[in-house]
């Protein structure tokens, strides 16, 4: 298994797994993103992929940003690995990767989100040093929703 940076030629198979984590996450037919929208939104898209074997088995999606009171930082939108291969540290080394990341492209923190319910991710992201907001929650207005 290899992390590598994400490449135009992964985009259908990244898609793939964003809807295998919409449906573990409990909202499967809410994802929207597409190959042609990835590739029109390259200078803004950045994401790793855990290769195996030839096969992409898992992804990190992230991002920069940079917060008032803090600075710049990278948010960390979609960390997922595939049931089957969990268990192997391949989280972890996508996760670690991108610590690397924000790190060398001198970010103050990294951000993300994680679901209420996901204790499993939740104790993972704890171990490794994250405190766990609970006073902030999202927010979003979809422009691709009608009001």
């Amino acid at each position: 298994m290899h992390i590598r940076i994400a490449e135009p030629r992964d985009y259908p198979r990244i898609i793939a797994l964003i809807q295998e984590f919409a449906a573990f996450i409990g909202t499967p037919g809410k994802v929207s993103v597409t190959v042609e929208s990835m590739e029109r939104d390259q200078a803004i898209f950045n994401g790793l992929v855990a290769e195996e074997n030839g096969d992409i088995i898992g992804f990190a999606t992230y991002f920069f940003a940079y917060y008032s009171w803090s600075g710049k930082a990278l948010y960390l939108d979609d960390l997922f690995v595939q049931e089957t291969y969990r268990g192997r540290n391949i989280g972890t080394q996508l996760f670690d990767q991108v610590l690397t990341i924000a790190r060398s492209q001198g970010c103050v923190k990294m951000r993300w989100q994680v679901s209420r319910w996901n204790e499993a991710a939740k104790a993972f992201y704890v171990k490794r040093g994250a405190v766990l907001d609970e006073v902030e929650m999202n927010c979003d207005i979809n422009f691709n929703e009608p009001l």
